[in-house]
């Protein structure tokens, strides 16, 4: 299925030049910002926001009035025709009809693919469920560029919650693209990182490594990426509880870093971080934030530029085959077509929407 309009759902639906175009143009707008003020005079971007958000949702929307655009939408659903049990197909499908370009964030993984099929005009996938975060991975590899000066020889340290962390899934699958990046995943055993990203980086010719502690990692690391433990993913309070305060970043454990790592954290921090560390030079979060502005900045003018139309669905239904992911759009919204990836022998077949693996 194609569609007119160029989408970002997942940053793995473009060439590694086409990330580091969108990167390059960061770096670029990031040193003289004032060029580029009036690059979406006219243009409409509209905001749809299911679940709550704070940096996502106001840096894309510094990042279209700094390049003098308007915006519209709205930051929660029951302030809108959602709570009168309106699909994302009709939202979508009207909003879309107001703006140049829509940013969507939503619990159920999926969700932006599902606003692609339908939609008249770009979307940008502002993070589905715990599946994919591709414009927080955008922000991701421009604070690595611009600090660390290469994208490529990097020791990652992934710690938390890696199995419902969006943003350590895109940035995994993104970082592997590049030469000779080594990663290190620190978590309990219940929250490792889903087996279909590690598949992802074993492809691509890296390598990774499952620890227990921050201790035994931390020295060897040029990156260490922080991820608060989410309690909105877990199905019982008891199961939070279980996981919370497992990891915590503290000075002490930064006296046992290089000089030269850096930390960085999507946010919000809970207690995963702790405030001492804030002023230690190496501690890149509230950076990396401000450089998510420029980041999408950047995706908002590379996407209404190019304007190449996307494949939306790129697999094949099979009767009476579904999702066994409770969390996919799918299963939630049952109009859409449920498409599969499959192996050659069509014994295994995966979720076009969010990656769950079936076999057959």
């Amino acid at each position: 299925m194609q569609s007119e309009y160029q989408h970002l759902i997942d940053l793995s639906d473009y060439p590694v030049s086409w990330w580091r175009k969108v990167v390059e143009l960061g770096e670029e707008i990031k040193r003289d910002p004032k060029r580029f003020a009036h690059e979406c005079d006219g243009k409409v971007m509209a905001t749809l926001f299911y679940e709550p958000s704070t940096r996502t949702q106001m840096s894309f929307q510094t990042a279209m009035i700094r390049l003098g655009g308007q915006i519209i939408g709205f930051d929660n659903p029951a302030n809108s025709s959602v709570s009168k049990g309106e699909t994302i197909k009709d939202t979508t499908k009207i909003v879309s009809s107001y703006a140049d370009i829509l940013v969507i964030r939503h619990p159920i993984a999926g969700a932006a693919k599902a606003a692609s099929l339908t939609a008249d005009c770009s979307v940008i996938n502002a993070g589905d469920g715990g599946h994919l975060h591709p414009t927080q991975t955008l922000t991701d590899l421009l604070t690595l560029k611009i600090e660390k000066k290469s994208l490529s020889g990097l020791t990652i340290g992934m710690c938390g919650d890696l199995i419902n962390g969006r943003t350590v899934h895109s940035l995994c699958k993104a970082l592997s693209m590049f030469e000779d990046n080594k990663f290190v995943f620190i978590s309990t055993p219940e929250l490792r990182m889903p087996a279909y990203i590690k598949d992802i980086i074993k492809a691509n010719g890296s390598t990774y490594e499952e620890v227990d502690t921050l201790e035994e990692a931390i020295s060897r690391l040029d990156v260490l990426y922080m991820t608060r433990i989410q309690q909105e993913r877990f199905a019982s309070e008891e199961e939070y509880l279980a996981q919370k305060n497992t990891y915590v970043l503290d000075r002490k454990k930064m006296q046992l870093a290089s000089k030269d790592m850096i930390v960085m954290h999507p946010l919000p921090r809970v207690d995963e971080i702790t405030v001492d560390v804030d002023d230690d030079p190496r501690a890149m979060y509230f950076t990396q934030a401000k450089y998510g502005v420029f980041a999408r900045m950047a995706l908002i003018l590379t996407m209404l530029r190019d304007k190449k139309p996307s494949e939306t669905l790129r697999g094949k239904v099979y009767p009476g085959v579904s999702c066994g992911n409770p969390r996919c759009i799918t299963n939630h919204e049952h109009y859409l077509p449920k498409s599969f990836r499959s192996s050659r022998d069509e014994t295994l077949l995966e979720c076009e929407y969010c990656d769950e693996r079936k076999l057959i």
